[in-house]
């Protein structure tokens, strides 16, 4: 499944934001990104991820960072969410799971005794140069922020 490594170029994308707005990868060259891939739309564990990250937001800006979610979600799904939790960044609908397979965050899970194909919550920190700095494979919802900070110092 995870067959991308610290040291990678960032795999490219073409995908719609919860506007219908075409993103790429490209589009943020010289930037630096979280791109943070999340199983499910206004789910409890999504949304404590996502909400510590609108609640650092402006910490992340001030520091060079976009944020961007991914989730295989609809357009319309993600306006819900943005606008039920307020957040201030851009949520992409890989609803073709194309993004998700090429980042190699979707696949076999276990949970409460089933197994299932879907989205295994992981988050890509992207340098200016479109190279993957970081990959947090074990995301702390709750302190997700504070996570990213801390792989990035160590």
């Amino acid at each position: 499944m995870f067959h991308l490594k610290v040291g990678d170029k960032a795999p490219e994308f073409d995908i719609k934001d919860q506007n219908g707005k075409v993103h790429k990868i490209a589009d943020y060259q010289g930037k630096k990104v979280i791109l943070y891939f999340y199983p499910k739309d206004l789910t409890p564990g999504c949304t404590v991820q996502s909400c510590d990250l609108r609640d650092n937001y402006e910490s992340l800006i001030k520091d060079g960072f976009e944020v961007i979610g991914v989730s295989a979600d609809d357009e319309a799904k993600h306006q819900k969410f943005i606008a039920k939790h307020k957040l201030p960044f851009n949520l992409l609908a890989d609803t073709n799971r194309e993004v998700l397979n090429k980042y190699g965050v979707w696949g076999e899970k276990k949970f409460m005794g089933k197994i299932y194909d879907g989205i295994h919550r992981t988050t890509f920190i992207i340098d200016e140069n479109g190279m993957i700095e970081s990959i947090i494979k074990k995301v702390k919802t709750k302190i997700h922020t504070e996570q990213i900070r801390e792989e990035l110092n160590s």
